[in-house]
């Protein structure tokens, strides 16, 4: 660990409410500190907080929403993902073996969370692959479970076929009104070549998090030859996904797995709009899948807490059709499928997580299904609505300058 990033640490460390546990950092013997923090007044069934990834830290990365989640009377944990930010090292100041990093490693990290916070039960919150991490608590400890709040899920490694079957009927089949239009203009795109695979994840993922008519604008854009935004949006969508942000974003020792347990570089089908291609490039080490932890599709069933499934109904990440299996699996549980929202609540409308989370720990869940297009109409946090602002604003600009224009730079430039 160089000086810059001690300090850094230090200073993380000195938060009110960040503690270590003392955890085993590989089979091969050897310890390392693993970092959480705890947030608002004191309940007996916490709410713990899982974010997405692997990659993604907790502490410093989701700083603001704890702050939120105690104005609003929540008692929130949030654990340092080992091999992330503060849980990277070893006690010799090197990075986790590789060894160290999987998923039930994780899980039990959460569950010796539990037992140094003194806390019985908690209500889990996982989103995306903290879904999976949420479950596997489930299924290792289920003891510990009071409640559990499922935003955006995963249920196997086979999921790649339901995200590549939704994305298809919707931006290549055209098979719903919202998308008919936008299916035909993608279609003409990739036939010409302009939407790579890299790009055609780029339309996918603007779906979702922006809605179809920003997407509509930009193809159209395309379409005509202009191709700035665009083109900007990508370079900063992979400077985004490929750059590491100490104690925010650090991906390179745990996306194995992903990889390795999660079939996240699933083998390509060779079928249009495949997101197996781009996570594949994507990967900085081996691609390959192996095994996965758990059997959820077996273990649900026997999952006896109020679980909240929740799902956006324009998720192309974790389709809502998982979710639908999800909640038919699990005996006592509800689906929430809320209109005009992508994938992750907790990181795309954090008011409407947080009313999520103070629902279920009041007991009312049931009320969840009846509030969606509510809990839809919340505002977006801060960085999706500036994406969309400058999105507008890009599309407005590019289409008042000739199409010839751009085409002509790039001619000189290059």
């Amino acid at each position: 660990m160089n000086a810059r990033r001690r300090k850094a640490h230090a200073k993380l460390a000195a938060l009110p409410g960040v503690r270590p546990v003392r955890r085993p950092s590989g089979p091969g013997g050897g310890e390392f500190d693993l970092f959480y923090v705890r947030a608002g007044r004191k309940s007996p069934h916490p709410v713990v907080i899982i974010p997405g990834g692997p990659g993604a830290a907790s502490i410093a990365l989701y700083r603001g929403l704890r702050r939120r989640a105690a104005v609003d009377g929540l008692d929130v944990i949030m654990v340092e993902h080992r091999g992330v930010g503060m849980s990277r090292h070893d006690d010799a100041g090197a990075d986790l073996p590789a060894e160290a990093l999987t998923i039930e490693r994780v899980v039990d990290d959460i569950a010796a969370v539990l037992d140094d916070a003194q806390v019985g039960q908690a209500t889990l919150y996982g989103t995306s692959y903290g879904t999976y991490l949420a479950a596997g608590v489930g299924v290792r400890h289920p003891g510990r479970v009071h409640a559990m709040i499922l935003d955006s899920p995963l249920l196997s490694a086979d999921d790649i076929d339901v995200v590549r079957q939704a994305t298809r009927r919707l931006l290549w089949d055209g098979d719903d009104p919202e998308t008919a239009e936008l299916a035909s203009k993608v279609r003409r795109l990739v036939d010409d070549g302009v939407l790579t695979p890299d790009a055609a994840q780029l339309a996918v993922g603007m779906y979702g998090l922006v809605g179809p008519d920003a997407l509509r604008r930009q193809l159209d854009l395309l379409l005509s030859g202009r191709d700035w935004t665009w083109a900007a949006l990508g370079q900063s969508a992979k400077r985004f996904l490929a750059h590491q942000t100490p104690y925010h974003h650090e991906r390179d020792l745990v996306e194995r797995i992903g990889y390795r347990e999660l079939n996240y570089g699933a083998i390509p089908d060779g079928q249009p709009l495949d997101p197996a291609v781009s996570f594949r490039e994507f990967a900085t080490g081996d691609v390959n899948f192996e095994a996965e932890p758990f059997d959820l599709i077996g273990e649900m069933p026997k999952f006896g807490w109020p679980t909240a499934v929740v799902s956006g109904a324009r998720d192309l990440t974790t389709p809502p059709a998982v979710a639908k299996r999800i909640a038919a699996l699990i005996p006592n549980s509800v689906l929430v499928e809320i209109p005009s929202v992508g994938h992750s609540l907790v990181d795309t409308k954090e008011r409407a997580a947080l009313d999520v989370m103070k629902a279920v720990v009041a007991g009312r869940m049931d009320e969840l299904p009846g509030r969606a297009a509510q809990l839809g109409a919340a505002p977006d946090v801060c960085s999706v609505r500036l994406l969309s602002l400058a999105i507008g604003v890009g599309a407005v600009a590019e289409s008042a300058i000739p199409a010839a224009v751009p085409r002509l730079v790039r001619r000189v430039a290059h």
